[in-house]
Order: structure tokens, then C-alpha cells, then sequence
């Protein structure tokens, strides 16, 4: 099966990881901080995970996940990148990410942003929408009654194909929110951001299913920064 590979193993990262070796993919972590900040999660992941570098983790994934601070995104390094289908699972939060002028002003999307950065890459925004413990308790498996979905978007058509396959695999049914640039649809801010699966404190979390999804897709854009 293919390789699953992480900039940024931390909340969501780390969790979506769990999630695709679950699905028996190989996953590769990697972070700012090296290696060997990281053997502890590959060893709760199991044998299919590993630790690596950022570059490594970038050349190795078949698919590639950027789970890092906003911030952060012009260290995602981009050669390696190049022809691949990159998940993009950041959001912008001005008070830690500092301000970004082309967000405030709503010119650009983050997932715009990180394409930007990646040129040769295919970005697909996903998994920004969900609390990383309510997107690890409700996965289920395809068909099942209370199976929930995850809001994607994304400019290229194989690679929402690819991420929409994927998703299947770790649990999760797939609704398009639009373009990168439509990608505000579900960011911080928006009608499908966050609480929609549920209050924070019930870990367990709300399924929702794709119809129910859709409606929380609306054009009404929140105030940019």
C-alpha cells in the first residue's frame, strides 16, 4: 500500500496517522525538531511507522500531509514535493501565526498560500475543519449508518480524487467545499469549522454525514483576519 508521509506530527498530524496505518498504509513522521522527538508515537503507531526527516518524510509519501503552524509553511521544502498530492491541514490564527497581509486582506486563501510555495505540488485542503480527537473516534468503516465526513477542497481533479480515496480508507466519506480559493469555506471562522462535529468536551464527538455537511457550506465569508 502507499506511503503516507507527515510534516508535522503533532494534533491532527499525529492523528491521521494513527488513523492511515490503522488502514495499513506506511507512515512516515517527521517535525521541526528532529527524528528523535518522534520514535515514541512511531512506536505507539506500530511497525508500520517510522520517524524521519522533513525531507525524507516529503520524498518517501506517495501522499504527503502538512500539519504544520502557519507560520511555518515556507519550510516545507518544495523540490521533493513536486508531482505529488500535498494535504494541506493548516489554519491561520493571526495571534500565533502573526499577521499575514494577504489573509487579512482576503486576497488569498492559507491553502493558496502553501501552493504558492509548492509550485509543482497539487495542494488539497482537508482535516482542518475537525478537533484531532473527534477525528480519530469518528472514523468508521465504509457504510457504515453514522459514518461522518470531512470537508475537502482543491484546484486539481486527480488530487481530490487521490484525498477523496483516501479519506475512505481511514474512515471518512468526502464533501467538496470548492477551489483553493472557495477553501475559506472551511476555515476558522465559517459555518463547517469546529463545532460541527460536536463540543470540544465530548471527546466522543457528533457524527455528521455528508447531506448534513453540505448544508454548513454557505457563501457568506467570515471576516478575514
Amino acid at each position: 500500500m502507499a506511503t503516507i508521509g507527515f510534516i508535522g506530527s503533532g494534533r491532527i498530524g499525529g492523528t491521521v496517522a494513527r488513523l492511515a496505518a490503522a488502514a495499513g498504509y506506511q507512515v512516515v513522521l517527521s517535525n521541526s525538531r528532529g527524528p528523535q522527538t518522534l520514535q515514541d508515537l512511531a512506536g505507539e503507531i506500530g511497525p508500520l511507522a517510522s520517524a524521519g526527516t522533513v525531507e525524507q518524510a516529503a520524498e518517501q509519501g506517495d501522499l504527503v500531509v502538512v500539519a504544520v503552524p502557519l507560520r511555518a509553511y515556507r519550510d516545507v521544502p518544495a523540490a521533493p514535493l513536486a508531482g505529488k498530492t500535498v494535504i494541506d491541514a493548516n489554519n491561520y490564527y493571526p495571534a500565533r501565526d502573526g499577521q499575514i497581509s494577504e489573509l487579512d486582506a482576503g486576497s488569498l486563501t492559507s491553502s493558496e498560500l502553501l501552493q504558492q510555495a509548492l509550485p509543482g505540488a497539487r495542494v488539497v485542503k482537508a482535516f482542518n475543519n475537525i478537533y484531532y480527537r473527534h477525528l480519530l473516534a469518528l472514523a468508521r468503516r465504509r457504510g457504515a449508518p453514522d459514518r461522518s465526513a470531512l470537508l475537502i477542497a482543491a484546484d486539481d481533479p486527480q488530487a481530490r480524487t487521490a484525498v477523496t480515496e483516501f479519506l475512505d480508507a481511514i474512515g471518512y466519506d468526502a464533501v467538496e467545499s470548492g477551489t483553493l480559493a472557495q477553501s475559506w469555506r472551511q476555515e476558522p471562522g465559517s459555518a463547517a469549522y469546529g463545532g460541527v462535529y460536536g463540543p470540544f468536551d465530548n471527546e466522543a464527538g457528533t457524527p455528521i454525514g455528508a447531506a448534513a455537511l453540505r448544508t454548513r457550506i454557505t457563501d457568506a465569508r467570515p471576516q478575514a483576519g
